[in-house]
């Protein structure tokens, strides 16, 4: 096989769901944290998150000059909502069940405990090849 065939779709690795108990708050009937399904996001999907999420600000003391400014905090929360395949964040019935009309409400209604919270941002990230800062620190001193 040629160095070039290597790089045909046919022979990509696709990534894989993952289980993740995201909250010790919603419990099966023994007791144990419900796991949720998170996949995998593209490119092309966490850019057009990106985007819905970058305004462009007037850079002060300067008209009719912009520069683009991203919502961290509603980036990351869309891009975890986008990784979450079940629970069905979208779902009329369970938004109803929580009194919220968005995916991005129901989240934080699902997942209340600011510290699971994070550890699903964390979780999702490292899903999609993100690094945490301790992983970038720890690499950096073993180069």
């Amino acid at each position: 096989m040629s160095d070039f065939s290597r790089f045909m779709k046919k022979n990509k690795i696709q990534r894989e769901n993952m289980q993740y108990p995201a909250t010790a708050s919603i419990v099966d009937d023994e007791g144990k944290a419900l796991l949720w399904e998170l996949r995998p996001l593209t490119t092309d999907e966490v850019e057009r998150i990106r985007d819905a999420c970058t305004v462009e600000v007037q850079v002060p003391g300067k008209p009719h000059v912009f520069r683009p400014k991203t919502d961290m905090t509603k980036y990351q929360l869309k891009m975890v909502c986008a990784a979450v395949v079940v629970p069905d964040l979208n779902n009329k019935e369970l938004q109803d069940s929580y009194g919220v009309m968005t995916p991005e409400e129901l989240l934080t209604q699902l997942v209340d405990n600011p510290g699971e919270y994070a550890d699903l941002l964390t979780v999702t990230q490292k899903l999609n090849g993100y690094k945490t800062l301790q992983e970038e620190v720890d690499e950096a001193k073993n180069s």
